[in-house]
């Protein structure tokens, strides 16, 4: 089993001699066999214990046992306890789903302060098992049928080459204390009954199925590469990326087939799920304006494309363009540059630079969403216009609205980005240092 792990972690290039490895120990077999084997492997590591508070003096009892394995080990130990019934409740998710998103914050947050290289935890081949059965219940697409990586981010799971029945053995035949969990034989978690019922069924039907199923796993993960490749190539030809949003051909996506799985693959890594995704296709055919909102992104069906945007977090609404900036990411992407004005300058002829009088202005400017009642002076008119009446004569849609910033001067618009400047910031004769804004695509 020492080899076998130190392969699967070179193979899948997990970790290497030097780095450090913080160890997700329960007290339960699969973690404390999966810390001997790292230990005799050689491998730098520390222990990571959480107290879920959900078995009373048993969870205190598991915590008991990990204390001496740092002990045995003579390895640092780290330790927490959390309220997961009470976190459970007030976020309106099962205990498990709880359990594990308070297991995983703490890692991360003992990974990254004291700066471990990865975070190993103790599934295994069987809990691969467990997971395809659980995403196939839950409705899940190709990507969830090939179960849990070896891995993900800074998480690593140096175990799953074992089945549970050969970490039984090890643990057997190496002495090894671990703590049984007497929730694991209840039917109440998902896990469980698979375990406990779907998967001796299975076996009836097929003594080999367990092997047989990490097979076709295997497989489907090949094919999930594949078809993430041709999505990715048919993804670049339909869709165009302009700043952070995305133009969708509707007329290039009514030439796939089939149109609601490539819609879906499409829009799955911005948070849609395949309800909304039916409803998109239903409003490819109706008119334009109907939107669609995802927990990151929101998609409007525009006169020929589904505009892609992010959602803004509401305390973001505005930012501050200072005095000696040369660059601004994020709402737009603006070069900035300050000049003095020489006799042969010229204008650039570009919707996308915007060349301002600097002595006009005071910083720190603001880059603000335009807002109802908004109005400038357009640059070459005499007279004021509401920004709302300008959009309308320049045939914007509802998302390119919403999605407008602006530029202003305390309270005055000095330039809506990448549409109009204000004539009272203009270059004249008598312009001594010009202010250029240029948006990066």
């Amino acid at each position: 089993m020492i080899q076998r792990i130190i392969n699967f972690i070179n193979d899948n290039r997990l970790f290497n001699q030097a780095d450090t490895v913080l160890v997700g120990v329960s007290g339960g077999i699969d973690s404390v066999v999966l810390l001997d084997l790292l230990d005799k492997a050689g491998f730098s590591l520390a222990i990571a214990h959480c107290n879920f508070r959900l078995r009373g003096a048993e969870s205190d009892g598991d915590e008991r046992l990990v204390n001496d394995l740092a002990k045995k080990y003579d390895v640092p130990l780290f330790k927490t306890s959390f309220d997961t019934a009470d976190y459970a409740q007030e976020n309106k998710i099962s205990i498990e789903m709880a359990a594990r998103e308070l297991r995983y914050q703490w890692f991360e947050m003992i990974r990254t302060t004291h700066h471990f290289d990865c975070i190993a935890v103790a599934h295994h081949r069987d809990d691969q098992l467990e997971t395809f059965f659980l995403n196939l219940a839950r409705g899940t697409g190709l990507t969830g049928l090939t179960g849990m990586r070896p891995s993900h981010g800074k998480i690593v799971r140096p175990l799953l080459f074992a089945s549970r029945e050969e970490i039984e053995k090890y643990r057997h035949e190496n002495f090894l204390d671990f703590r049984e969990d007497s929730s694991n034989q209840s039917l109440d978690y998902q896990r469980n009954k698979i375990r406990h019922t779907l998967l001796p069924v299975m076996e009836t039907l097929n003594p080999s199925f367990r092997e047989g199923l990490i097979r076709t796993m295997s497989y489907l993960e090949d094919i999930s590469k594949i078809c993430d490749r041709a999505i990715h190539q048919t993804w670049e030809r339909v869709a165009l990326r302009k700043g952070y949003d995305y133009l969708i051909s509707i007329a290039e996506l009514k030439l796939l087939d089939p149109l609601p799985t490539y819609l879906f693959e499409f829009l799955k890594p911005f948070g849609f799920n395949s309800i909304v995704v039916g409803d998109i296709v239903s409003a490819l055919d109706s008119a334009s304006g109907k939107q669609f909102i995802s927990q990151t992104h929101r998609l409007v069906r525009d006169r020929e494309s589904l505009i892609l945007m992010p959602l803004l977090p509401e305390n973001r609404k505005q930012f501050y363009l200072e005095e000696g900036m040369v660059e601004l990411v994020f709402p737009v992407h603006l070069k900035i540059s300050v000049t003095v004005k020489k006799d042969k300058f010229k204008i650039p002829d570009s919707r996308f630079v915007a060349c301002i009088d600097r002595d006009c202005v005071q910083f720190p400017l603001l880059i603000r969403k335009w807002q109802q009642g908004d109005y400038f002076k357009p640059l070459g008119m005499q007279g004021f216009k509401k920004i709302s009446d300008f959009f309308i004569d320049s045939k914007l849609s509802l998302p390119e609205k919403d999605n407008v910033w602006i530029v202003a001067n305390g309270e005055q618009v000095v330039w809506i980005i990448g549409y109009r400047l204000d004539e009272r910031y203009k270059i004249t004769s008598g312009t001594q240092h010009i202010l250029r804004l240029e948006i990066v695509d």
